[in-house]
């Protein structure tokens, strides 16, 4: 009886919910519960913005920013929530990739700037991302989260028997949460043909762009099944995107633009993959020009870098070190900044000095943070985290590297550890320190032929043309007329 109560409070919890919440769709029109307000989403992307450009920076071209600001003001005004306050910014990073947040908050990256070939792809992309904001799928998810998780409570409360399987009930609302992904996803490109056609560029350009996605995806051999991603297959969105924009232009005769021309030569010059100043790894050791210093990566260990901080670690995942711009002008400051911030229980602590660099080396165990309403679970040498860190100071600033495992195995990876920190040191060689990034830059075509040949005639290796392509969009066999814009990858 007491269980049924509580099940009952929970409803009637629910229903007041529903009743509180329960607002029209400004995209589709439905009404639907939506547990975050318009301030709400606003705050929400005004909290998000200074952290995404503090580790992923700003990539500063006046030229292309004063592009996408325009472009993006001018979609934002036909949308379907215009009073929102709109920003537009270009990420530093050579990821294919555009996201959005709620409030009206849109990232490109310039690696995906890099890859569109005419203003059509641009704004079929900026529709489908200003979709997201719009069409508040980033509220609606919240949304479903919450209310799938009251449910799977509920549920618990009747049964004893059914919070036996919690965990697993849980993956399955995780899964169900995927689902809610790809059908935002499929309704954001859906959106995204209506805007930028609503503005006047070719939608079939959009789905162009998809086969370009496609090609990056299988060229990476790390496609992720089309059940298990939160994205429709490239493929089919090529196929579907296609038959929309199809539809509307049926619907809505007009001339619609492409300008391949104008938008290959705004692009031309931009930086392409990885910009060596913000350091890079070349024969197992990582290199960073404008701070001048130098450091061995383990060797076969992959590496992510950002400008906030650098991550490597094995396939395995058992292990990794973490390299990073430690708080505090002093030493001792901040290894007292470490040992709060990450929750550390010291194990020894000692001074040393690393290539003429005064240092403190750490071993200590993170304390686990107790789950709120859960027991405290006994730790074992194989549940504890384990970390080695090393406190360098160099160039008026403190720099963190910490190699971190499990217990069991740590004293095993110990040295590893200590062969990439103790080998930090100055950077001095000419050749790393003027290292200069690649770029794209705009040919027309000498003469008739086909792609890979124009490449060739453009001194492009032939070594990478499938990469060409991909940036081209094109094929080997593509046909190109004299005078045709392609682009190449140099220095």
């Amino acid at each position: 009886m007491r269980n049924r109560i509580r099940f009952h409070g929970i409803l009637i919890l629910i229903g007041i919910v529903f009743l509180q919440s329960c607002s029209r769709n400004p995209v589709t029109g439905k009404r639907e519960i939506i547990l975050m307000s318009t301030d709400q989403e606003i705050a929400l992307g005004q909290q998000s913005h200074p952290s995404i450009i503090a580790s992923m920076g700003l990539y500063e071209d006046k030229k292309l920013q004063s592009f996408i600001t325009e472009k993006g003001m001018a979609m934002a005004k036909i949308s379907h929530r215009p009073d929102l306050p709109y920003q537009f910014n270009i990420i530093d990073s050579p990821v294919v990739n555009a996201f959005a947040v709620p409030g009206g908050y849109v990232y490109f990256t310039r690696g995906i700037m890099a890859h569109f070939n005419n203003e059509a792809e641009f704004a079929g992309v900026l529709g489908h991302e200003i979709g997201h904001v719009t069409a508040r799928h980033s509220a609606r998810q919240q949304t479903s989260q919450i209310l799938g998780t009251v449910g799977l409570i509920a549920g618990m409360a009747i049964s004893p028997k059914f919070a036996q399987f919690g965990e697993q009930a849980m993956q399955g609302l995780q899964m169900l949460m995927l689902s809610y992904s790809r059908a935002h996803e499929s309704e954001s490109d859906k959106i995204g043909v209506e805007y930028s056609s609503k503005v006047g560029y070719d939608a079939h350009q959009m789905a162009n762009f998809f086969g370009t996605i496609k090609r990056i995806s299988d060229n990476s051999g790390q496609s992720i099944p089309n059940i298990m991603s939160t994205h429709p297959d490239p493929g089919d969105r090529f196929n579907n995107v296609h038959a929309m924009a199809t539809d509307w232009q049926a619907k809505n005769a007009g001339n619609y633009a492409i300008n391949r021309d104008s938008y290959l030569q705004m692009i031309n010059g931009i930086v392409y993959g990885e910009d060596p100043k913000q350091g890079f790894v070349e024969n197992n050791v990582f290199y960073h020009p404008e701070l001048r210093f130098q450091f061995p990566v383990p060797a076969d260990w992959q590496t992510q870098n950002s400008p906030e901080q650098l991550v490597m670690a094995p396939k395995d995942g058992k292990s990794g070190i973490l390299f990073n711009v430690a708080q505090g002008k002093m030493l001792d400051s901040a290894a007292q900044n470490v040992v709060k911030q990450y929750n550390l229980k010291v194990l020894e602590s000692t001074r040393k000095t690393i290539n003429g660099n005064p240092a403190i080396v750490i071993v200590s165990q993170q304390i686990p943070q107790p789950q709120q309403g859960q027991a405290q679970q006994p730790q074992t040498p194989a549940t504890t985290v384990q970390i080695g860190t090393w406190l360098i100071q160099y160039n008026g600033l403190i720099y963190a590297m910490h190699g971190l495992s499990t217990a069991d195995i740590f004293p095993s990876l110990f040295p590893t550890f200590k062969n990439t920190a103790e080998n930090f040191r100055s950077l001095s060689d000419p050749d790393k320190l003027n290292r200069k990034p690649e770029r794209i830059f705009v040919k027309s075509a000498p003469r008739n032929g086909t792609f890979k040949e124009i490449m060739s005639a453009l001194g492009m290796p032939a070594s990478r043309l499938e990469e060409l392509g991909v940036v081209n969009s094109m094929k080997a066999d593509t046909p190109i007329q004299k005078g045709m814009l392609v682009k190449v990858i140099g220095k």
